[in-house]
């Protein structure tokens, strides 16, 4: 099977039951009233994501990430258990690894870089370096900002997402934090993965360069 086809089936797939403990998750900063999950929804990916996860890079690690484009959600994973689940805003295009299409592409990743330790909630980023200015809810700021904090992402699959005309790297997709905190739920970014502000902040916090970020 072409591995395109693939991940169509594999965001077709349905999710099986989760276990959930909220009460011990969340901490400062506080995160939106979108991001805790404990409804039954929320579920962690099937055993077809964390097998095609395995056989890219030889096993499945204890902590990972999953984003379904169409549940507009973010999972982390760690131990085979949801552990935080955000909402999220992919490509207004659908899943396209291709240069130049503005999609969100699919297949396993790496998160390259952490960026913006430390730095305010709502810090502005251009070309990943801060321009020492904080936006605020309600600033008007620009058509498509980099808050926050930055997750780059290295594509691990070749042809899908590395490699000439559909390498996620070059393309510059990343995991950031948004001026457009109110379409988070609804495809309408340029490829990245955008994020509230506090959903990044206390996202990046629990994850490290290395870790997998899964696009189905």
């Amino acid at each position: 099977m072409h591995r395109a086809d693939l991940w169509r089936r594999i965001a077709g797939d349905r999710f099986a039951p989760t276990r959930i403990d909220s009460d011990t998750l969340w901490k400062d900063p506080p995160v939106t009233e979108d991001c805790v999950r404990t409804d039954g929804d929320d579920q962690p990916p099937n055993s077809t994501v964390a097998d095609h996860l395995c056989r890219v890079l030889g096993d499945v690690p204890r902590r990972w990430l999953v984003v379904n484009v169409e549940k507009q959600r973010l999972q982390l994973i760690v131990d085979g258990v949801v552990v935080s689940s955000y909402g999220v805003s992919t490509a207004f295009t659908g899943v396209d690894g291709r240069e130049g299409s503005f999609g969100t592409p699919p297949g396993v990743h790496r998160i390259a870089r952490r960026i913006g330790a430390q730095r305010p909630c709502g810090t502005w980023f251009v070309s990943r370096e801060p321009q020492g200015k904080v936006w605020r809810p309600g600033d008007d700021g620009g058509d498509d900002l980099i808050l926050s904090r930055i997750l780059t992402l290295d594509g691990c699959e070749d042809g899908v997402n590395r490699g000439a005309g559909c390498d996620s790297l070059q393309r510059f997709i990343y995991i950031h934090g948004t001026n457009h905190e109110d379409r988070i739920g609804e495809p309408v970014s340029r490829g990245c993965i955008r994020m509230s502000n506090t959903d990044v902040i206390h996202l990046f916090d629990q994850v490290e360069e290395g870790d997998p970020v899964v696009v189905v």
